[in-house]
């Protein structure tokens, strides 16, 4: 496990411990779970930037694929 410093203005760290607090959490684990979110959603937005990128250019073959999946 690493150690990590970081530099928050007084106000934000008092309302972090104030949160987890409230949650019964330390805060050191509340801020583990918000990275975990932020990297869960950085790869779920990378992984659709990547489909998009794949799909550029295959617009008509989308929409037949959607109209298959509509049953029309």
């Amino acid at each position: 496990m690493t150690a990590l410093t970081v530099r928050l203005p007084d106000e934000k760290h008092r309302r972090l411990k104030a949160l987890a607090k409230s949650r019964g959490t330390p805060l050191n684990r509340l801020i583990d779970e918000m990275t975990t979110l932020m990297l869960a959603e950085f790869d779920a937005e990378t992984r659709f930037r990547l489909r998009a990128e794949r799909g550029s250019g295959k617009t008509e073959r989308g929409l037949d694929l959607l109209e298959k999946a509509a049953g029309y």
